[in-house]
C-alpha cells in the first residue's frame, strides 16, 4: 500500500434500503393499525392475568403471616415490568416475531430492512412504547395516519415495522389481483 492510498479508518456503512415499500406490497399494510391496537389489548390482558394472580397471592401471603406479607407488594411494580419485558421479548424474539395478541390478528414485526425481530429488539421496543404512550398518548397513535407504511413513533425509533403476516398477505394479494 502506497501512501497516496487511502487509509481505511474503522469500518464501512452500508445503509439498507427499506424492505417493504407500500406501493408494490400494498397487502403488507392492509388494515394493520386497526387490527394492532386490538392486539395490543389482547397482549395487555395476557400481561395483567400473571400480575393479578400474583397480587393475589401476595394477599393470601399476607393474611398468613399477619400482615408481614403485604411488605411484598413493593415489589409488584417491578416484577410486572419484568414480566412485561421478558413477555415481549421472547414473542418479539421467536420466529414468528409476533406477540400472541399479534398473532391472533395475523401480524409480525420486522427490522425495517426485512429481519425478523430478536429478543433485545422486542424489550426496547416494548420500553420505547410504554415511553412514548406515558409521554404523547393519543399522538403516537396519529402518527401512523401520516405515513405511507403505517408505523409508529415508537416503531419509527427502535426501527421496526408491523405487516400482515404471509397468510394474511396472501389472502389479500390475492383479492388485490384484478378479477380476484
Amino acid at each position: 500500500m502506497s501512501e497516496s492510498d487511502p487509509h481505511k479508518v474503522g469500518t464501512s456503512f452500508e445503509m439498507k434500503p427499506h424492505a417493504y415499500e407500500p406501493a408494490a406490497n400494498p397487502e403488507l399494510f392492509d388494515g394493520v393499525p386497526a387490527r394492532r391496537v386490538v392486539a395490543f389489548v389482547i397482549d395487555l390482558v395476557i400481561i395483567a392475568i400473571p400480575v393479578i394472580f400474583m397480587a393475589i397471592f401476595i394477599f393470601a401471603i399476607g393474611v398468613v403471616t399477619l400482615g408481614l406479607g403485604f411488605i411484598l407488594y413493593g415489589l409488584l411494580p417491578a416484577a410486572s415490568v419484568f414480566w412485561a419485558l421478558v413477555y415481549y421479548g421472547l414473542c418479539f424474539g421467536s420466529p414468528r416475531s409476533a406477540t400472541l395478541g399479534m398473532r391472533v390478528m395475523d401480524l409480525e414485526m420486522r427490522t425495517w430492512y426485512g429481519a425478523p425481530a430478536y429478543f433485545v429488539l422486542g424489550a426496547v421496543h416494548a420500553v420505547a412504547f410504554w415511553v412514548s404512550l406515558s409521554a404523547l398518548t393519543p399522538l403516537i397513535l396519529l402518527v401512523c395516519f401520516f405515513n405511507e407504511r403505517r408505523r409508529l413513533l415508537h416503531d419509527m425509533a427502535v426501527g421496526t415495522i408491523v405487516i400482515n403476516n404471509e397468510v394474511r398477505a396472501r389472502i389479500l394479494r390475492a383479492a388485490y389481483r384484478p378479477g380476484g
